[in-house]
C-alpha cells in the first residue's frame, strides 16, 4: 500500500508540473514583450485600415506594456478614437472620460473635451423625436468653450452650440404647433413662451411669437394678443410673421386658417 501510495503522488506531482509548464508556455506565447514604437504604430496602421476593432486592441497593449510610456497615453486617446470613427459612441465617451479624468492638464484635453461632444453631435436625430443627445451635446461643447476658450476646437464648438440650441428651439415649436392644432391653447403657449424667453437667438422666434398671438386670439386673450403683437412689430418690423400677425389681429382669422380656406375653395371649384 505505500508503495502504491508513493507512486500515486509521483503521477500527481508529474501531472501537475506538465501542467504548469504548459500553462507557462501559453502564456508566454501569448504575451511577447515588443517595443513601444513598434506597437504603437502597429495600431496606427490598423487604424489608417479602418481595421478600428484590432486598432483599439492594439493601442490597449501599448498601455498595457508600457503604462508609464508617454506614448501610453496618446495609445489611450487614439483607442477612443479608433471607437469613434467605428461608431461605438458609448464605448469612446467611455474612453475619453477616463483619459480626461486621468490627463485634465494634458495638451490633448481640449481634443479629448472635443471629440466627446462629436461623440454626442453626431447623434442628433430630427426634432420629431426625443432631444437627450442634442442636450447632452450641448453641455459636453459648453463645457469646452468654458475650460478652453483659446483652444482651437473653441471656435467649431461655438458654431455648434447654436446650431443644437436652435434644434432645441425646433422641437419646443413642433410641440406648441402640436397643441395648436388640437386646440390644445394653454400648453401650446407654454412651448411658444419657452421659445421667446429661453432660445431668444435662434431663428424661431418670430414664429412662436406670431403663434402666441394665434393661440391668444383662440383663447379670447385679447389683450396678450395685442401685446405680443407690439413684441413682434418692435423686433422684427418688416418680417412676414409680423404681417401675419397683424392682419390676425385684425381680422381674427389666422394665416393657417385661411390657407385651409383656400385649399377647400380650390377643391370645390
Amino acid at each position: 500500500m505505500k508503495k502504491i501510495f508513493y507512486i500515486s503522488l509521483t503521477v500527481i506531482a508529474s501531472s501537475m508540473l506538465i501542467v504548469a509548464c504548459s500553462s507557462k508556455n501559453d502564456f508566454d506565447e501569448a504575451y511577447e514583450e515588443r517595443p513601444v514604437s513598434e506597437l504603437y504604430n502597429e495600431a496606427m496602421d490598423f487604424l489608417k485600415e479602418k481595421k478600428y476593432e484590432k486598432a483599439v486592441s492594439a493601442f490597449d497593449e501599448v498601455e498595457r506594456q508600457h503604462p508609464y510610456d508617454k506614448w501610453a497615453t496618446k495609445a489611450q486617446l487614439m483607442a477612443a478614437y479608433s471607437y469613434y470613427e467605428n461608431k461605438k459612441y458609448d464605448d469612446a465617451i467611455v474612453s475619453l472620460d477616463r483619459f480626461i479624468q486621468l490627463h485634465p492638464g494634458n495638451k490633448d484635453a481640449p481634443y479629448a473635451y472635443y471629440l466627446k461632444s462629436l461623440c454626442y453631435y453626431e447623434q442628433i436625430s430630427g426634432i420629431k423625436r426625443d432631444q437627450e443627445m442634442t442636450r447632452l451635446a450641448m453641455e459636453s461643447l459648453q463645457e469646452l468653450v468654458t475650460r478652453f476658450p483659446a483652444s482651437e476646437y473653441a471656435r467649431d464648438a461655438r458654431l455648434k452650440i447654436d446650431l443644437t440650441v436652435d434644434h432645441l428651439a425646433g422641437k419646443e415649436m413642433d410641440i406648441g404647433r402640436y397643441y395648436l392644432k388640437r386646440k390644445q391653447y394653454l400648453p401650446a403657449i407654454n412651448r411658444f413662451k419657452t421659445v421667446v424667453m429661453k432660445y431668444q437667438t435662434t431663428t424661431h422666434v418670430q414664429e412662436a411669437l406670431y403663434r402666441l398671438i394665434e393661440a391668444y386670439t383662440a383663447f379670447g386673450l385679447v389683450n396678450e394678443a395685442n401685446r405680443t403683437g407690439a413684441v413682434l412689430g418692435y423686433n422684427f418690423p418688416g418680417s412676414e410673421w409680423y404681417q401675419f400677425g397683424y392682419n390676425l389681429i385684425e381680422t381674427g382669422q389666422s394665416e393657417v386658417k385661411k390657407e385651409k380656406e383656400r385649399t377647400w375653395l380650390g377643391m370645390k371649384f
